[in-house]
């Protein structure tokens, strides 16, 4: 006998399986080990794209949670230095855990450099393949976005009782304050410009205009598409103060995408922002951002069942009528309901009517729920950074 069955009389099993995923509930998924060899607490969640693992996997929005890809071939283009999308690429705070349909195969694309089960890895993901991922799907818009353990143990040894009562009393995501944890510790600039097709990255170097990006956990992709406004990017830490940022004489404002429970990090971010609506700065939040411009203006964010994953998540404008397929990853949302007489809703899912968009009625300020960098329609929402560009000018003439 291997060492570890001595202790089978506490609870240890060996099993075939080299994984697990262990609900709160107590159901037990077993599958195959891949990435990183590890224990640990998580909400499982769901993604519906067909492509971009590597980005999703590295959306520092997704800190605390496991991802289910419902697409079942993942990873098979591989992975390279140019789609990550956390600030510091070597930067753990993104996915703690990943769950496929098919094993892994070897990459075939032209752009890849590593092996996806390698860069899994390498980043700490841990990952668990083999399973029947629609029926966890299922599973998790029946009963809501799950709290769970995620385990590898090439072995097969797992303490399953144990790892039951981990799962069972993880606290999970509510009430946590992640922003400040994944935020950058001192400010820097960004010049780095979208990705053209055999060129790669550019280099913004007009520099006309000034924003300040408060980094809650923000995509590279969004910095991209600031920096192509013809702007200087400065990204400043979370905490940083109202007057601090506006000594750096800001033309425009951006309150980034970012994980955890907004109401758990408005304790020091509505403070911020109430003091940069009322500069009269123009003012443009994406996902945390929007949930914590939102509570700036007294309204107030709820725990959503199941949350909205997805590159396929169809947004109306309620003004135009216009319908736009986007990119989300979010848990929280707006609660329509105590938006205050002066904050206008904009935009709506066409999937369960939640917010996806608000704007200040007397101030340039406004901000969505989803994600324009992003690019599955394949770029419906970027005019949602040449109107940003549009206010800074309008507030330029008159300053």
């Amino acid at each position: 006998m291997q060492k570890n069955d001595t202790k089978a009389s506490e609870g240890w099993v060996r099993i075939k399986s080299t994984a697990l995923l262990v609900l709160a509930d107590g159901t037990v998924i077993k599958g195959k080990g891949i990435g990183k060899v590890n224990i640990i607490e998580a909400e499982v969640c769901f993604n519906t794209a067909m492509t971009g693992y590597e980005e999703i996997l590295t959306d520092p929005s997704y800190t605390g949670q496991i991802v289910t890809f419902t697409f079942p071939h993942i990873g098979n283009v591989g992975t390279n230095h140019e789609d990550i999308e956390t600030l510091n690429p070597a930067n753990s705070f993104c996915a703690v855990g990943a769950i496929f349909k098919a094993d892994i195969t070897r990459p075939s694309n032209y752009r890849s450099i590593e092996n996806f089960d390698a860069w899994l890895k390498a980043r700490g993901i841990i990952g668990l393949s083999g399973i029947d991922t629609r029926a966890l799907t299922t599973l998790i818009r029946k009963k809501g976005a799950l709290n769970a353990i995620i385990a590898h143990n090439p072995r097969g040894n797992f303490d399953i009782e144990m790892l039951k009562k981990r799962a069972a009393s993880w606290h999970g995501l509510k009430g946590l304050d992640l922003a400040s944890g994944v935020s950058c510790e001192q400010p820097q600039h960004w010049n780095e410009t979208p990705w053209i097709w055999n060129k790669g990255y550019g280099e913004e170097k007009k520099r006309e205009y000034h924003i300040i990006a408060i980094d809650y956990g923000v995509k590279r992709n969004i910095l991209r598409l600031l920096a192509a406004l013809n702007a200087k990017v400065t990204i400043v830490p979370a905490r940083t103060s109202a007057e601090d940022i506006l000594a750096m004489k800001p033309d425009g404002i951006f309150l980034s995408n970012g994980p955890g429970d907004p109401a758990a990090s408005a304790s020091y971010a509505v403070p911020i922002i109430t003091k940069l609506i009322e500069s009269g700065t123009p003012l443009f939040g994406i996902c945390l951002g929007h949930q914590m411009l939102a509570l700036a203006s007294g309204a107030k964010t709820v725990k959503m069942y199941q949350g909205h994953h997805g590159a396929n998540h169809p947004v109306k404008d309620v003004h135009s009528g216009k319908v736009e397929i986007v990119s989300m990853n979010h848990g929280f949302m707006v609660d329509t309901k105590t938006l205050p007489t002066n904050v206008e809703e904009t935009h709506i899912s066409l999937f369960d009517g939640s917010n996806c968009g608000i704007r200040l009625k007397s101030k340039p300020v406004f901000s969505v729920q989803y994600h324009p960098e992003a690019s599955p329609g394949p770029q419906d929402s970027h005019h949602l950074f040449r109107h940003f560009l549009e206010l800074i000018k309008n507030y330029k003439r008159v300053t």
